[in-house]
């Protein structure tokens, strides 16, 4: 694969990822709205990893793989705010974030066929 085309693929991987990271870095990111804020941070960590999982699609051209490295990343997330001061990782976020990767990669199949 050419330098180029490995850029074009690859770039918006690592450049979402690190948006990722940047997010879990974050010590606090509660809004105070209660059980609201708990809800829509989850629906936020679906959404993040469903673009992921898009990108990593488009990146490696095939569901498994996708799937495989997205659910990897998240485990490596929540790994990392493990030690993030006032973040907790949880198992129950990585299943959340396996659940957006798998609705990125169907939209993603279903937006390109």
């Amino acid at each position: 694969m050419p330098t180029s085309a490995a850029l074009r693929l690859w770039a918006p991987v690592v450049l979402w990822a690190a948006v990722i990271f940047t997010f879990s870095s974050v010590p606090d990111l509660g809004t105070g709205l209660g059980t609201w804020d708990l809800v829509l941070r989850k629906i936020a960590h679906a959404c993040e990893y469903a673009v992921l999982g898009a990108l990593l699609l488009r990146a490696l051209r095939a569901e498994l793989p996708a799937f495989g490295v997205g659910v990897a990343y998240a485990a490596s997330d929540e790994l990392h705010q493990h030690f993030v001061e006032g973040r907790v990782g949880a198992p129950r976020d990585v299943l959340i974030d396996s659940v957006g990767v798998a609705v990125g990669i169907l939209v993603w199949r279903r937006v390109t066929r």
